[in-house]
């Protein structure tokens, strides 16, 4: 156990000095094996897992959730969701912000990415909350936070990894996300309320819009509703893995983009451009978390830290709620997927020996993971907002998350104590 605490202060020393996560975990990885078993398997290991990742049929699945994505947004798909969520919710003080979590919601349901909604929907939502005078606060903490659910509301790509890591049923993983993405929805709309009942001049209230324009607004998502249900039916119904579904997702989003007219050759030249420097980036990081992860468990961290729980004799929910106190202070330092690559491998064998269910662990890790995505000091949401509208600073965002992330605790804990909230869809689908 002590070379395994070794390396991670040595991991987090050459984090700190702007090494890319990748490249750190893999050097500290491949030197901490080789120190535990010697080069030449060290070696050998290293290029296993190089050659086998790349070779991974289940690691398919992200590349085309990605490239999905993608043609989603390049489809314009978002304004027609925010147009919907406006037209029922406008006219109520904060509604443009509601609107904005109701849409971002919507919006990751189909492109399964926090950074490209968060991105997205700054370009939408952001124009019509200045024309009514919204604070720059309420605005961007709106868009900020409710990007954060791309990672959980299905097709998600950290659920699919999620699940790689682990040898669960990503099928189930994505039923488990949708109750809990629906919450956090909720618990948003909650947090806007709670800022305009505090301060009533940061979200003035539009005028009602007439019913048939709601119906007609309404009538403009078809094309999100029809591409979630076909993705998501598939894989619930039986039709299809969920590697076929992003085959078909992809698919269906590529003529969406056909037929709303916003595909040139050259959009088409660059979404796939971008989706394969995206997918580049994710299997290195996931590389160079499998190297680490190796390492960590050839020197006995699982064992130790259960050997360690065992000895002190503590509640398995105490437990839990050290790891994700641990969660959120690292949080505060790696982006989302780096953690999540960094800990599911050496927490998951200790929640498991505990009794938990690794696919509501799961909804937990990704649920916390989010938190990282809005508090200070990283905040990478925060960072691609700010990027988007450079006239608002870092400092306005966070101040005016605070709310939502506060808001993301209590959907934490309640997710904790009330594990039915991720189980229930899954146990319908028999798992």
């Amino acid at each position: 156990m002590i070379p395994a605490l070794t390396g991670f202060a040595v991991l987090l020393a050459l984090v700190f000095l702007r090494m890319p996560i990748a490249l750190a975990m893999g050097l500290v990885g491949f030197a901490g094996f080789g120190l535990l078993t010697g080069w030449t398997p060290s070696l050998a290991m290293t290029a296993r897992l190089v050659v086998d990742t790349g070779q991974n049929y289940g690691l398919s699945v992200v590349p085309l959730f990605i490239l999905m994505g993608n043609f989603v947004s390049r489809a314009g798909l978002s304004n027609e969701l925010y147009n919907a969520s406006h037209a029922f919710l406008g006219h109520r003080r904060g509604g443009l912000a509601m609107a904005t979590v109701v849409a971002c919601g919507a919006f990751s349901a189909i492109c399964g990415s926090s950074l490209a909604t968060t991105a997205t929907m700054a370009k939408v939502a952001l124009p019509p909350m200045r024309r009514f005078h919204y604070s720059d606060e309420l605005a961007t903490a709106s868009i900020a936070a409710g990007g954060t659910l791309g990672i959980l509301i299905p097709p998600s790509v950290i659920l699919v990894i999620y699940g790689l890591l682990t040898e669960q049923s990503i099928g189930a993983l994505f039923a488990a996300g949708i109750l809990p993405g629906l919450v956090g929805v909720l618990f948003y709309v909650g947090a806007v309320r709670f800022t305009v009942w505090r301060r009533p001049e940061a979200g003035p209230a539009d005028a009602p819009m007439p019913w048939d324009l709601r119906w007609r607004a309404l009538g403009g998502v078809w094309g999100t509703i029809l591409l979630f249900i076909v993705v998501m039916g598939g894989i619930y119904g039986g039709v299809f893995t969920p590697t076929e579904a992003a085959g078909v997702g992809a698919g269906g989003a590529f003529v969406i983009a056909l037929a709303r007219r916003t595909l040139t050759w050259l959009v088409l030249w660059q979404v796939l451009v971008e989706s394969a420097r995206t997918t580049a980036m994710l299997f290195t990081v996931l590389i160079g978390a499998l190297i680490f992860s190796n390492f960590v468990n050839r020197a006995g961290l699982p064992d130790g830290l259960l050997a360690l729980v065992t000895a002190f004799d503590v509640s398995p929910i105490v437990v839990i709620l050290l790891i994700l106190a641990v969660y959120i202070v690292l949080g505060c330092v790696f982006e989302s997927l780096s953690m999540l690559l960094l800990t599911v491998p050496i927490f998951f064998p200790l929640v498991q020996n505990l009794g938990f269910d690794l696919i509501w662990f799961g909804i937990i890790v990704v649920v916390v993971t989010e938190i990282s995505l809005i508090t200070p000091p990283v905040g990478l949401n925060v960072f691609v907002l700010a990027g988007v509208v450079p006239d608002v600073s870092t400092r306005t965002i966070f101040r005016g998350v605070t709310p939502f992330w506060i808001a993301d605790i209590g959907r934490l804990l309640l997710l904790v104590f009330v594990p039915a909230l991720s189980l229930y869809l899954p146990r319908l689908m028999g798992h």
